[in-house]
């Protein structure tokens, strides 16, 4: 049985290398490429392939997008997430978002291909070098945050203030910032947006929370 394939990538010389790659190999055909998620779109819609292979990062926005998209769509083709970047987030938001493997850019081709064959056999597994530490390292994130931290990060998903969040849980607001930052060192996060995208991801909090309403 041949695999159909589709390549979603926005380098020219990666889409060409992955296709001289996989051509040398019997049972794998490439049925169709894009560069963006515009043209990844009439792609899938007219070939719907069995596997695509999308690069997280594409010009016009992301590849998971694409995956949720495709995962979601009439025909629900497997997904391989492509990523020059390997760290445990990105591996495991391409997990979330129903790929059925995530490999790194500078892998062997041979894992590209091994990738392919096993989503295409089994569409719903999720396979990935390192998966087990990404989930040790999901787990102990989950527990690490104080009770006293929780009530802070529920505070902040509801768009609270500091100074709402101090006189609501009774505390100062240097407290309050202390805590914060707490939070956001062990979400290793930068802003309250990306600390709330962490907790939705980890299950710390919902994910109808508004991550984009202005504090009050």
């Amino acid at each position: 049985m041949v695999i159909d394939v589709v390549l979603v990538d926005d380098h020219a010389l990666i889409r060409g290398g992955l296709r001289r790659a996989l051509e040398r190999h019997e049972g794998v055909s490439i049925v169709g490429e894009a560069a963006s998620l515009r043209e990844a779109r009439a792609v899938l819609n007219k070939t719907r392939p069995d596997v695509a292979v999308v690069d997280i990062r594409l010009p016009d926005g992301s590849g998971l997008d694409l995956c949720r998209e495709i995962k979601e769509s009439r025909w629900a083709g497997a997904v391989v997430i492509l990523s020059m970047y390997g760290d445990a987030d990105r591996l495991l938001a391409a997990r979330d978002c129903g790929a059925s493997a995530f490999v790194s850019k500078d892998a062997p081709a041979r894992e590209v291909i091994e990738s392919i064959r096993r989503a295409f056999a089994n569409p719903g597994a999720f396979d990935a070098e390192g998966l087990a530490d990404a989930v040790a390292a999901e787990t102990s994130r989950r527990a690490i945050l104080t009770g006293r931290e929780r009530e802070v990060l529920m505070l902040l998903a509801d768009g609270m203030s500091v100074a709402d969040i101090a006189r609501q849980l009774v505390i100062t607001e240097s407290t309050t910032k202390t805590h914060i930052g707490n939070i956001y060192a062990k979400l290793d996060a930068h802003n309250r947006a990306q600390a709330l995208m962490t907790a939705i991801r980890l299950g710390l909090i919902k994910d109808e929370s508004p991550l984009d309403r202005p504090p009050s």
